[in-house]
């Protein structure tokens, strides 16, 4: 589910060539990625990575990546299907009014999708990381050669990210515009306290190159090695829309674009010194959008909010649960009102720093629900959400779902991390290491 902050293609709108001020910025900033007001809609983003189907731990030629993805593009679906730097594979729903539809939007299209995969013998794997293979580009376009050089500056996690990480997005309302449980001040903070808790509960990429890496989710790590500036997110304790106008201000440019030749890739300016300098050339409304697709925090306000943070979950179904979980902690009122109370005590942790650059984002990754706050805040929040998900229309195969993962992982402390681990070890006797796939 997506919004632009622009509703006129570049080249189309005169305001997409004219040179934006930063009071011009700020009140896009504040007016268009927040869209406050009742609670109506939500969607799902689910990204997956394409493997061989009898043995994944071969890598997929890019041959045989475009081949199927040229036959995926025949393909109707009511799904936008885009396809990630290292070949991952996504389907964003549009928007839907109930959990339900959403769900059956994007099954039905995860099926067609699948059977078109298994014609050529490929297939779908839900996982946080690449258990297997290094990162390896399968697209090369300006935006993603102006992105890897960017990124190259803090490290190598961010050719991790960009080709070999795989996550489940859920996109909420941002809420009302009044203060209460579906505020949107409130919804805010909650996407941001409850973040850990999400982090922990689904995490789900505890492996790097067949190896534990002593981290439950490991795609967690690597989005905050990226740096505060590019995937981190704005101090809570300011008005939402202030914080994130100034964040947007202040976070470098990963690239100024060109019609012809390399982007231009410059290091540490902000999109504030861009405007004040007006070189290489003055940024326009059309960049100021570019820009805003370039920040990967947390949560991303998007005219909805876009809950990042969630590893994607194994299984062909596995990625109803997260999506079922965390509607139901925001939109239904009493289960949101018993998440916020129940990961307000969490935000001690925090040392004040903003998400996910501080001890309780780190410890949710580390150590998944064997941090034992992080598990009796999961109890009390996936118990709120399965009594709520009846309220919001949901049939018995989602409340089924979501019983079985309480059961089966928070109430016992568990991941699914965990069971990668086992499967690793050995201790896990019904599961070969060679089936991670399942």
């Amino acid at each position: 589910m997506s919004d632009s902050m622009s509703d006129c293609t570049e080249g189309d709108c005169t305001q997409n060539r004219t040179a934006v001020t930063e009071a011009e910025v700020e009140a896009l900033v504040r007016g268009i990625c927040f869209k406050t007001g009742p609670p109506r809609t939500l969607g799902v983003e689910v990204e997956w990575l394409v493997h061989e189907l009898h043995l994944p731990q071969l890598p997929v030629s890019p041959e045989r990546l475009e081949a199927a993805y040229a036959a995926l593009r025949t393909v109707p679906l009511r799904s936008a299907l885009t396809i990630e730097p290292g070949g991952q594979l996504e389907l964003s729903s549009p928007p839907a009014t109930s959990l339900m539809e959403c769900i059956g939007t994007v099954s039905a299209d995860l099926d067609a999708v699948r059977a078109v995969l298994r014609e050529d013998d490929l297939g779908l794997l839900g996982i946080g990381t690449d258990p297997w293979h290094r990162p390896r580009r399968f697209l090369h376009e300006p935006r993603y050669d102006a992105m890897e050089t960017c990124l190259d500056r803090t490290g190598p996690a961010g050719r991790a990210m960009m080709c070999t990480s795989a996550s489940v997005q859920v996109c909420l309302d941002a809420g009302y515009e009044e203060p209460g449980a579906l505020g949107h001040g409130r919804r805010w903070w909650l996407a941001h306290t409850l973040g850990p808790v999400l982090v922990a509960a689904f995490a789900n990429s505890p492996v790097v190159a067949g190896r534990p890496t002593g981290w439950m989710s490991t795609r967690q790590l690597i989005w905050t090695e990226i740096g505060a500036g590019r995937a981190g997110a704005p101090p809570l304790e300011a008005e939402p829309r202030d914080a994130w106008a100034r964040h947007v201000l202040d976070a470098p440019v990963m690239c100024v674009r060109r019609d012809d030749g390399p982007w231009d890739v410059p290091d540490g300016l902000t999109f504030r010194e861009w405007i004040r300098s007006g070189t290489p050339r003055p940024p326009t409304r059309a960049d100021l959008d570019y820009h805003v697709t370039t920040l990967f925090p947390p949560v991303r306000p998007h005219g909805h909010l876009e809950l990042r943070m969630i590893d994607a979950q194994p299984g062909d179904d596995g990625w109803i649960v997260p999506l079922a979980v965390t509607t139901a902690l925001f939109d239904d009122p009493e289960a949101a009102e018993t998440a916020y109370r129940t990961v307000k005590p969490l935000a001690e942790r925090t040392d004040g720093l903003p998400a996910p650059h501080n001890p309780l984002w780190t410890d949710a990754a580390r150590y998944g629900l064997g941090d034992p706050e992080l598990r009796e805040a999961a109890v009390t929040c996936f118990t709120a959400a399965l009594e709520a998900l009846p309220r919001l229309g949901a049939g018995t195969a989602v409340t089924d779902a979501v019983t079985a993962f309480l059961n089966r992982y928070v109430l016992q402390g568990r991941c699914p991390a965990d069971d990668l681990l086992d499967r690793l070890r050995g201790t896990d006797r019904r599961v070969q290491w060679k089936d991670i796939r399942t």
